[in-house]
């Protein structure tokens, strides 16, 4: 491979990693801010409440489905640098961050319970792409 055309290739895994942090935080926040709404929805908030996180919930299921699709499109942009380093992501290990909402949750604490995983998740995300992106714009101003 070239070396303008490795750098192409690292330039297009960048991108990848950069959209994929964007959609990552995005689904961060969203995750805060079901928390709070579950949070305030233990503690006697009512039927108004309960509407409010579930819709913040539907939120960040949304965000977190986009970050998903985004973090395979960098996990398909990786494959293409053939580098002796360790660039892996495994999509695989985040899958099932998307699917954590169920829609017949009854139980508050449960929802607080998933809402935690969900961002415990999307959080090891977030720091293995920016590791990621350290180690690619690394690699694209100090080629081998």
């Amino acid at each position: 491979m070239s070396n303008e055309l490795m750098n192409q290739e690292i330039r297009e895994a960048i991108e990848a990693g950069e959209t994929a942090l964007i959609s990552l935080r995005e689904a961060q926040a969203r995750l805060n801010s079901a928390r709070n709404w579950g949070i305030f929805d233990m503690f006697g908030g009512g039927f108004f409440s309960s509407m409010i996180k579930r819709s913040k919930m539907d939120d960040a299921g949304q965000c977190m489905e986009r970050a998903k699709q985004d973090l395979m499109r960098l996990q398909k942009e990786l494959r293409d640098i053939q580098v002796p380093m360790d660039l892996k992501l495994e999509v695989s290990e985040f899958l099932s961050f998307a699917d954590i909402f169920f829609d017949n949750i009854f139980v508050d604490y449960m929802v607080q319970s998933k809402i935690a995983e969900a961002r415990a998740q999307v959080d090891d995300a977030v720091f293995r792409v920016e590791s990621i992106l350290m180690d690619l714009k690394n690699l694209q101003n100090n080629p081998w």
